[in-house]
């Protein structure tokens, strides 16, 4: 993953704003708040988490799958864990 070195720290700011989200969800459910608003909180949070998957995948293809200085073998290698990555994405 040394080439998401690039966006680390917009991919931390993501994940600390994920988890902080995550925390308003928990709250919410401690102090019994009104379920629209949790599932409005539930629904940023997977839109959140999703952004970030996209994110990761897309750096991944362009890395592992279509940089031109890769060998057959390596390509390969790099299709078959984002396939595997996209198929877990979408269950």
């Amino acid at each position: 993953m040394g080439h998401l070195k690039s966006d680390k720290d917009e991919l931390l700011k993501r994940v600390r704003r994920i988890a902080g989200q995550v925390q308003a969800i928990e709250r919410g459910l401690e102090e019994e708040m009104d379920c629209g608003k949790t599932l409005h909180l539930v629904a940023a949070t997977r839109g959140a988490i999703n952004g970030l998957l996209d994110q990761i995948i897309e750096a991944h293809a362009r890395e592992h799958v279509a940089h031109p200085h890769l060998s057959d073998e390596d390509r390969a290698r790099g299709l078959e864990e984002l396939l595997e990555a996209i198929r877990r994405y979408s269950k």
